[in-house]
């Protein structure tokens, strides 16, 4: 009995041990994103009641070698060191380095740019030019975004798509906060939150709901079992709240008897007015 006892406080002294060690490394991991904080801090305006933002650009430009440093600290990660990290820091980790490199692609021609678009060329959408130092690769947002984020659905999480943002006025909210991973949950639950709440966006009218075309374009990313969600209707129905939806409007989300519509984007620069 004496023997028994002794392995379980052992066992239980090894447990605590490991989770304070997993604790500490992701509160390490997420530290490394407080200059990426203090830039939002500084250079993000919250408009529309909250549901929306605005980028400063002008001054991220002022601070532009704030950022490069950022970004080099993100570079410097080692891939074997991303792998180590649990799904949770990995995520954080992605999503703050797609919108750090997005800023920076956009000061790269700021302030003669009105829109993302216009770093493309006729052969290439501006996402998929590889100028992203990470994880031991040349990467694009595009890899960013569709490999490592969605790629083989590692991380079964749709609400990505209201955190990465495209530096465009129809994109969910750039966040006045990096993400994290003890907060991410929350924070990804909040990001679509606002995005369905904003009537420019997301909006039902009678028997027709007219969406953002991001659930268009990534519908199938919304289908896969997230809260228990296999459609699209169902995937809308979490969020019934924020879209002021009826109990009429929903029975017809139920019944997928509810028409649907996509908005048309808007890719001007969401830039500070």
């Amino acid at each position: 009995m004496r023997l028994v006892y002794s392995s379980v406080i052992l066992w239980s002294a090894a447990l605590a041990l490991f989770v304070s060690s997993a604790f500490a490394a992701a509160s390490a991991n997420d530290s490394i994103h407080q200059p990426w904080q203090q830039l939002l801090n500084n250079n993000v305006k919250n408009i529309n009641n909250g549901v929306s933002s605005q980028a400063n650009y002008a001054g991220f430009k002022a601070e532009q070698a704030k950022l490069q440093a950022y970004l080099n600290t993100l570079s410097q990660v080692e891939k074997s060191d991303f792998d180590s990290w649990n799904n949770t820091t990995q995520l954080a980790f992605l999503i703050n380095a797609y919108n750090a490199w997005t800023v920076e692609f956009i000061l790269s021609e700021y302030p003669n740019i009105d829109s993302i678009k216009e770093l493309g060329s006729f052969f290439s959408s501006p996402w998929s030019k590889e100028f992203i130092p990470l994880l031991g690769e040349i990467r694009s947002l595009d890899n960013i975004e569709h490999t490592l984020i969605r790629g083989e659905n590692k991380y079964n999480e749709p609400r990505i798509h209201f955190a990465v943002n495209c530096a465009s006025i129809s994109c969910p909210a750039l966040r006045a906060q990096a993400y994290n991973a003890p907060e991410l949950n929350k924070q990804l639950e909040q990001q679509t939150t606002l995005f369905l709440a904003d009537k420019t966006r997301n909006y039902a009218d009678g028997n027709t709901l007219y969406l953002s075309s991001i659930f268009k374009w990534y519908q199938d990313d919304f289908e896969k079992g997230f809260a228990d969600s296999h459609s699209l209707a169902t995937f809308i129905l979490l969020y019934s709240d924020a879209l002021n939806l009826n109990a009429e409007q929903q029975q017809l989300l139920k019944n997928n008897a509810m028409k649907i519509e996509f908005l048309d984007y808007d890719w001007a620069l969401n830039d500070i007015q």
